[in-house]
């Protein structure tokens, strides 16, 4: 049974509904930087930066996920989040989100000319997003 102070979540991904539920706050990082929302928030519609997606439920549980990219809207009763990517922690391969963040903090510290900086500091925080999503969880 859901609280006075809850309100609906939706997290659509490309390929599926990635999570519908009730949620008394969610939290999650945009390009302006994190945000946390309760109910009867400011209607606000952002878009979405690496990091990772917290929606704490009702009962006090606590769902996390890595949310590359996407955008969210934000209504007074609701949170729908559009995203481009979006993981579960058991969606993703620790290792290989290791070995992508190693790569990418090498390829911003030779700074050499032929990299794209702010593609190798995207993919930097790709990395850590899904690293603290699995450590976190």
């Amino acid at each position: 049974m859901a609280s006075d102070n809850c309100f609906k979540v939706k997290i659509i991904a490309p390929d599926r509904l990635f999570y519908e539920g009730e949620a008394e706050m969610i939290e999650l990082t945009t390009t302006e930087g994190q945000l946390g929302v309760y109910k009867g928030h400011i209607p606000l519609t952002a878009v979405i930066a690496p990091g990772v997606v917290r929606v704490y439920e009702a009962g006090g549980e606590v769902k996390s996920a890595a949310l590359i990219s996407g955008f969210v809207e934000i209504l007074q009763d609701k949170v729908e989040v559009l995203a481009e990517i979006v993981e579960w922690p058991d969606e993703i391969d620790l290792h290989r989100a290791e070995e992508a963040k190693i790569r990418a903090e090498r390829r911003i510290a030779e700074k050499a000319t032929d990299v794209n900086m702010a593609r190798a500091e995207l993919a930097l925080k790709r990395a850590v997003a899904r690293i603290d999503t699995v450590e976190n969880k």
